[in-house]
């Protein structure tokens, strides 16, 4: 079997992301591997009107976005990392969300991928499709997928 040296865990800074890293950590510790916590923004266009509302443009919007998400992902990494026993570290990144996993996953020569999944089930999956399921088919490394509803 190939040492797992590197974990990437991909996260979507919802309420259930804590509950995933605290999880990552724990396997990362248990296979001696360091970790790196990942955060894709992915472009937002909208039909709210948003820009009626002032001088805003999809740019500012999206710059924000990626601001607010780094600033998150630090303070939710920090509040892990001491429990980490090597490498942890996170990164935000913009762009179509299971390209940027995968091609994190390549960058970071990672042996395991940790995601985590909604649950979702029927026509909810459907309709709105699985990052977790993309990711596993294109992933470069093992996937793990973890319910952290069930955790």
């Amino acid at each position: 079997m190939q040492d797992i040296n590197h974990i990437v865990v991909p996260v979507d800074l919802d309420r259930h992301t804590e509950k995933l890293m605290e999880y990552a950590v724990d396997m990362a510790n248990r296979l001696d591997s360091g970790l790196s916590f990942f955060h894709g923004v992915e472009f937002e266009y909208g039909t709210m009107g948003e820009m009626v509302f002032g001088e805003y443009s999809y740019e500012e919007l999206n710059a924000y976005r990626v601001e607010e998400a780094k600033k998150l992902l630090e303070k939710m990494t920090g509040r892990v990392a001491g429990k980490c026993r090597k490498e942890c570290s996170s990164k935000v990144s913009f762009g179509y969300v299971v390209d940027e996993i995968i091609n994190y996953a390549m960058e970071r020569q990672a042996d395991l991928i940790i995601i985590g999944t909604h649950g979702r089930r029927g026509m909810e999956k459907v309709l709105l499709g699985s990052v977790a399921e993309r990711v596993i088919k294109n992933a470069p490394c093992p996937t793990l997928v973890m319910n952290p509803y069930r955790s």
